[in-house]
């Protein structure tokens, strides 16, 4: 009878820190839902030298939101961050030694942001020896494409981004 009175009890302590820490993450996840939502959507890619040294960092974020819009046609667009061990001209993404293309295509617009800019608040990685910039790129059709991380000097990278969840990619999706 004592062991069953104990375990009881001690599933009804239990059940009760349990119940209190779930409503506590799940309010932290709503707090900070939209980083967690930007996380998801962010890819990284370092550029090497022939020594194998990175010598440029970009982290990329995939601002798409869905929409119940079929035809929609909205511009695809981009929070980058990027670091440049050596440096970059006047800060400068456009006049750099750097390209990035989508799907052979160059950005649009770009806008330089500012350290305080409340588009990077929630946004990953982002530091204080990073350059940022808001890209807008063409539309792109298919659901799946590739940003190309290019320099004059160092090797290639690509970047692989989806407008629906990339677990729900096929092969031949686009």
């Amino acid at each position: 009878m004592r062991n069953i009175t104990f375990m009881v009890i001690a599933a009804t302590f239990l059940t009760a820190c349990t119940q209190k820490e779930e409503v506590s993450l799940v309010q932290e996840f709503e707090k900070h839902k939209v980083f967690h939502k930007n996380l998801s959507k962010t890819e990284k890619v370092q550029l090497y030298n022939l020594a194998g040294e990175t010598k440029a960092l970009l982290v990329v974020t995939y601002l798409h939101t869905q929409t119940l819009n079929k035809k929609d046609e909205r511009d695809e667009v981009f929070i980058i961050g990027i670091y440049a061990e050596d440096g970059m001209e006047n800060d400068d993404f456009a006049k750099s030694e750097y390209a990035l293309t989508l799907n052979g295509q160059p950005p649009k617009e770009i806008q330089k942001l500012n350290q305080q800019d409340t588009r990077l608040k929630d946004i990953s990685f982002v530091t204080e020896w990073g350059s940022y910039y808001l890209m807008t790129f063409p539309y792109v059709k298919s659901k799946s494409f590739d940003l190309v991380f290019e320099s004059k000097k160092y090797t290639r990278g690509t970047l692989h981004f989806a407008k629906v969840a990339k677990y729900v990619l096929t092969q031949k999706a686009d």
